[in-house]
């Protein structure tokens, strides 16, 4: 566990990342940003890339996909009907109407806080928890502890890229994590 996972063949995981566009200094100075965006409006592509997350879960038992605010939104309920799951939003503050769990963390250059609603996971439910990128993985490790809180268990960790050189993965350590595409500057 922990270690680089291709659900599809290098070939098929090659193709997709063909479709990604590649944004210099955005969204500031020296980042080269990976847009999802032409991926996601290819109907070829998209459908690849859920099922290639699909098929690594499918035989798992998952009960719910989370997915992270906001491009985790894209691929969560699309992963959650194929697999029979119910779909949980992991929402800025303030954007859920109902009680929430709430979680705060630190980035790079502040915090943030991420809330869910205190009755979306059930003690004992097997979740995975799905968004575009993993980069430093402070966000899926926020997301992480509302799980725990709650009582679920992760099943795993599904990304469409890893931002390899960040060494994101490298924070959840017995975590299965699903990266279909890696980039390593």
């Amino acid at each position: 566990m922990g270690e680089p996972v291709s659900a599809t063949n290098l070939k098929d995981c090659e193709l997709l990342k063909q479709k990604i566009r590649a944004v210099p200094d955005f969204p500031k100075p020296g980042i080269l940003f990976y847009d999802i965006t032409t991926l996601l409006k290819d109907k070829s592509g998209f459908a690849q890339l859920i099922d290639a997350f699909s098929q690594y879960y499918i035989d798992k038992k998952v009960d719910l996909v989370l997915g992270i605010e906001a491009r985790g939104f894209i691929f969560g309920p699309a992963l959650a009907y194929r697999l029979n799951a119910g779909f949980v939003p992991v929402r800025k503050p303030g954007k859920l109407p109902a009680a929430v769990e709430k979680v705060k963390y630190d980035l790079e250059y502040g915090s943030d806080s991420l809330e869910i609603h205190t009755d979306a996971i059930q003690p004992g439910q097997r979740v995975i928890i799905v968004d575009d990128l993993l980069a430093t993985g402070g966000t899926m490790q926020a997301t992480m502890e509302l799980v725990k809180r709650m009582g679920g268990e992760i099943v795993g960790v599904a990304v469409a890229i890893e931002l390899d050189f960040l060494k994101g993965r490298e924070r959840f350590p017995g975590i299965d994590v699903l990266s279909l595409m890696h980039y390593d500057e």
